[in-house]
């Protein structure tokens, strides 16, 4: 259908305002909410991901199209749980206690955002305490951990650690990144998932639904 391709055209441009446009046209046409989210917003999503892959575009065209795609998002998101249309998970995101950078972490919300999650973001300088608390109240599955200081990496051991203490380390996926990390070092921390950037994390992690 012609309006899903202007979605997904729009949204890979970056056009927030053509998006919320076309996402506007096709609920005004009773175009079913879940086929604007899958066949015009998840498909540009997808398409990032894959140029990003190809190194044909970068992080800032990643976080433009990002942002197209939450604009629309919001704009279906009434209708979808109107509907009964549930996420495909939950997944908590923070940058670890200590550390205040945030771009990163955004960007993984926001591809994580376009496979289908809920994310709940717990912001920056988050403790393990905070990222047990959440995840216990969300029943959230996954929970990404990120840092961009190595001054702040062993603090990974220390959150999975909580997880333990809690007796709710085997409920769920831990996963990691940032610019210091390393799978060997991911591995240490005994964490279940590294990913060196946004777009494969995301992709990951929706294939672990």
């Amino acid at each position: 259908m012609e309006l899903f391709e202007s979605i997904s055209t729009a949204l890979q441009q970056g056009n927030r305002t053509k998006v919320v446009e076309y996402i506007t046209q096709g609920l005004d046409q009773n175009v079913p909410a879940i086929d604007l989210l899958n066949k015009g917003l998840l498909a540009g999503m997808d398409e990032i991901g894959e140029k990003w892959k190809r190194n044909e575009i970068f992080i800032p065209e990643v976080l433009i199209a990002a942002r197209a795609m939450n604009a629309g998002s919001d704009l279906l998101e009434a209708e979808l749980l109107a509907g009964g249309q549930s996420t495909i998970g939950k997944v908590i995101v923070g940058t670890v206690q200590g550390d205040l950078h945030d771009i990163g972490k955004n960007l993984v919300g926001m591809m994580l955002k376009g496979k289908g999650f809920e994310v709940i973001d717990l912001g920056v300088d988050v403790s393990a305490d905070d990222f047990v608390a959440a995840a216990k109240e969300s029943g959230a599955k996954f929970v990404c951990m990120s840092t961009l200081l190595t001054t702040t990496m062993p603090y990974f051991k220390t959150i999975v650690q909580a997880f333990k203490d809690a007796g709710i380390r085997d409920d769920v996926t831990l996963a990691c990144g940032g610019a210091p990390i390393t799978q060997e070092y991911a591995d240490e921390c005994g964490i279940d998932v590294f990913s060196k950037d946004a777009v494969t994390a995301s992709s990951v992690l929706a294939s672990m639904v």
